[in-house]
């Protein structure tokens, strides 16, 4: 963690997406003052750092606890998603790059016909989803069914599943499986 002030409002700055102009427009600031906090030519007093930090909005102890330096990413364009699938099955997984992930949370896309195998998988976990167009035919154990959009279904990955696109058209659906898989 960084002790100067200056570097630390300018990374979280940056971090929430302010412009310099804007936050000195919010908080009553001229934008030549925060522009030299942020070079560490000038020390704001408190109450200066207290009004700045209230536009952005985060308490003064947060300000100097917070772990500026960790930078997980947060947001996604869709061309930052990595498709994480093999064969005919798309899985755009959000988070592939970050250091740690408590999750798989995926966008699915299974063209007409296209399935996960013929062999049913299995993996200690849970997964969730819901379609959001097309049909799919989940199959968990004995059971099977054919969803659509608007439904949703969640099971333990314990049990040996398998997934299948039997309709004419795409298609695609968010799933959200624990714990983390490595594809």
């Amino acid at each position: 963690m960084s002790d100067d002030v200056g570097t630390r409002l300018r990374a979280l700055r940056t971090l929430r997406g302010i412009s310099q102009r804007e936050l000195a427009k919010r908080c009553g600031v001229t934008h030549s003052s925060l522009s030299l906090i942020e070079q560490g030519k000038v020390s704001p007093s408190v109450s200066s750092l207290k009004k700045i930090l209230d536009a952005i909005p985060i308490s003064v102890g947060d300000f100097f606890t917070m772990d500026l330096e960790s930078r997980n990413q947060v947001f996604y364009k869709p061309d930052e998603l990595a498709d994480m699938g093999s064969g005919q099955v798309i899985y755009k997984l959000v988070g592939a790059n970050r250091e740690s992930r408590a999750l798989a949370f995926m966008i699915e896309t299974y063209p007409a016909g296209a399935d996960t195998g013929r062999e049913m998988i299995a993996h200690q976990g849970e997964e969730a989803g819901v379609v959001l167009e097309g049909q799919i035919e989940i199959t968990i154990g004995a059971e099977s069914r054919v969803l659509g959009p608007g439904e949703a279904y969640y099971f333990d990955t314990n049990v040996p599943h398998r997934f299948r696109n039997p309709g004419q058209a795409p298609c695609r659906l968010v799933s959200c499986a624990t714990p983390a898989r490595t594809f």
